[in-house]
């Protein structure tokens, strides 16, 4: 079977840190691509999606990753991440673009011939007003990525096929921006008339047309013929199933789902594999996906950084690493940004930095000196978790229970539904609380803003530090790769000595489908490359 290098009971990536973890994907991806005729035209795919249907079909206002498997497919953006040679960008409406040389003024030019599912030309106009929606929404709209766009100070538009962004300050990394996928782009015809229309009509300029949404049972979405790109899409539609796990791991035994895009559980990519053989391949590469230990710094006694680093330091991440990838999908031990990327950190810094040490008996000792030396005994915390009896957040919170209590701890597991959980986390009543991120690109200036002081950004701990959001612009500042690695461990180190929000695991990305869909490529993100643009069905 081709691939089944990786589904036997011990993966041969290490637990650690995983260099070169693409390149090992894409290889193994490679007999699939190989084998590889010219893209055949028709047909229509069919793929589950494990989640519940959407809570808005507005792409600005919603995280949920359904948005993105089942919209990106109608919209198109400025730009989109080029997912065969990720984490490079693409043109999607901009044709050409330009940067000046201090990265305050981005230049696209559009392609001429894009419409809207509706007939109606798209123009410069549109691109203003999505992109001011998005960074000032009007009353009663809810943008949640405003942040990404902050430093837009205005749009100009010349002509119809000419936009200009002029910048606050230098920012190279808004380029991502301009391609994350929830930045939908919309008629601003539309908008002026409703503008909360995206939440409950869906019309874009993306290659298919949306068709139906039936809840709780399926997504349709058909070719669009007037699509700018020449020859595509090559199917002729798709549909999504909402489906729950158990059932959508038996679908995809019997061959009557081609594909999850998001990925599986070891276990039930073992099931697939066993009824489908090589019918179906599979891709692993480190998620950019991660699971967060986070302290309330407002609570005693959490306020105190040897109480946090203490917790901190009775983790054994190496051991969680052997023993969780067992079980769940968290599997590589990193910091704060994924393992493999080219800026996170190897596993010579790793070690050094508190928590990562290979000697648990000594970081033990040393944190319950820490809890001494705070005046800190008989410690009885709460952990926040997600009431998610699936991988990875139960396993995750037994694993941390037992891991406290070697240093004298006692935790009360706390499982609350999403939305209790969710306002827990806002109103600053939790001890502890597993959190969670998740980015649709490998980029220190996403991954790490969610951790400066806490009237910068929405970071749950809860703490004001200027250092870290000093170290954080001195990463950004940062032009050479090796002075910005370096720049990224300072910031690191101050981080894991304060212990406000520490890493745990980050998480594997298993993605198995069938062997007749074609043109899909694997990347770190579940969030990225779902337009279906260049996806096409191979015969039985």
């Amino acid at each position: 079977m081709a691939l089944r290098c990786l589904h036997g009971k011990k993966s041969p990536v290490s637990t650690g840190i995983v260099a070169g973890a693409f390149a090992l994907a894409v290889a193994l991806t490679a007999p699939v691509a190989a084998a590889a005729d010219e893209p055949i035209r028709g047909g229509t795919l069919v793929f589950g999606i494990h989640a519940g249907d959407p809570p808005t079909y507005d792409c600005h206002s919603s995280p949920v990753f359904s948005i993105i498997h089942l919209l990106t497919t109608h919209y198109s953006n400025l730009l989109k991440v080029d997912t065969a040679h990720y984490p490079a960008v693409t043109g999607d409406v901009a044709e050409s673009w330009t940067v000046s040389p201090d990265a305050k003024t981005y230049t696209f030019k559009l392609h001429p011939n894009v419409v809207f599912h509706d007939g109606s030309p798209l123009t410069s106009e549109d691109v203003k007003v999505t992109y001011d929606r998005i960074r000032n929404p009007p009353p009663g709209v809810t943008s949640v990525r405003q942040g990404l766009v902050t430093d837009i100070d205005r749009i100009d538009t010349p002509d119809k096929l000419t936009v200009v962004f002029h910048l606050k300050q230098s920012n190279r990394a808004i380029l991502y921006a301009f391609a994350n996928p929830f930045n939908c782009l919309y008629s601003a015809a539309k908008l002026k008339s409703d503008p909360d229309y995206p939440a409950h009509k869906v019309m874009g300029t993306g290659p298919f047309r949306f068709v139906e949404h039936v809840n709780g049972s399926y997504w349709k979405g058909e070719r669009f013929a007037q699509y700018f790109r020449p020859g595509l899409p090559y199917l002729d539609g798709y549909q999504a199933l909402f489906l729950p796990g158990p059932t959508l791991v038996t679908r995809m035994q019997s061959g009557q789902v081609l594909a999850d895009f998001r990925g599986l559980s070891p276990s039930e990519r073992d099931r697939v594999v066993d009824s489908q053989g090589d019918k179906v391949s599979v891709q692993e590469m480190p998620w950019l996906n991660t699971l967060l230990v986070t302290f309330n710094s407002q609570k005693k006694p959490f306020d105190d950084p040897r109480v946090r680093r203490a917790l901190s330091l009775a983790i054994d991440r190496w051991t969680a690493a052997e023993a969780l990838q067992k079980v769940s999908i968290l599997h590589f031990v990193g910091g704060f940004l994924r393992p493999g990327y080219a800026l996170a950190a190897r596993e010579e810094d790793l070690i050094k930095l508190p928590g990562y040490s290979k000697n648990i008996a000594a970081s033990r000792e040393e944190a319950r000196k820490l809890l001494r030396d705070a005046g800190v005994s008989g410690l009885k915390i709460k952990l926040l978790n997600r009431a998610a009896p699936t991988d990875p957040f139960l396993n995750a919170g037994v694993f941390l229970i037992d891991q406290w209590r070697q240093i004298g701890v006692e935790t009360e597991h706390q499982q609350a539904n999403d939305a209790t959980y969710n306002a827990t986390m806002n109103d600053g009543t939790f001890d502890v609380a597993l959190d969670f991120q998740g980015d649709s690109i490998d980029e220190p200036d996403y991954q790490l803003a969610r951790y400066l002081s806490v009237d910068l950004s929405s970071n749950r701990a809860r703490y004001t530090d200027r250092e870290v959001d000093k170290l954080f612009e001195k990463q950004r500042d940062a032009a050479d790769p090796a002075a910005r690695y370096a720049a990224v461990r300072e910031l690191e180190t101050r981080l894991m000595n304060q212990a406000y929000i520490v890493p745990f695991l980050w998480w594997d990305r298993i993605v198995v489908m069938s062997k007749r869909v074609r043109g899909w490529h694997m990347t770190p993100s579940h969030l990225i490359g779902q337009d279906l643009e260049q996806v096409w069905l191979a015969p039985n």
